[in-house]
């Protein structure tokens, strides 16, 4: 059995947000890091940190709420591990109009669909965020 760990703190955050709960927590990795910013940089989440817990790093994401309700609405994993998907720069996802985000994993890290449109980079499309 393959597991997708990706998916699995995508489905953290998103189940967290459901049920109103203040933070989530999960192991660590650079790729869970680096869209845990991006959902930052973006203002889906309020905060993320990253800690260190006997020998394996653990990281938290504050979920960012407008009065009773998440920011973050929806989660959706696009690239899976039996399924993946690539897109190049002209092809890259607009998620409802440019309200939402898609996280890119290209040849210059991971990013935003609108950076790696504005680099003109293609890449893997990993999930997409409203």
């Amino acid at each position: 059995m393959h597991t997708d760990p990706i998916s699995d703190f995508l489905t953290r955050i998103r189940n967290g947000a459901a049920a109103r709960l203040a933070a989530v927590e999960a192991p660590s990795s650079k790729v869970k890091y680096a869209i845990a910013k991006i959902l930052e940089r973006e203002g889906f989440v309020e905060n993320v940190s990253e800690r260190t817990e006997d020998t394996h790093k653990i990281i938290s994401v504050t979920i960012k709420y407008n009065g009773r309700e998440p920011v973050l609405r929806n989660v959706r994993r696009i690239s899976k591990p039996g399924n993946r998907v690539y897109r190049g720069s002209a092809e890259l996802p607009r998620v409802l109009s440019d309200i939402g985000i898609a996280v890119i994993s290209t040849s210059m890290g991971i990013m935003s669909n609108k950076d790696a449109r504005r680099r003109k980079l293609g890449g893997e499309v990993l999930c997409e965020i409203y």
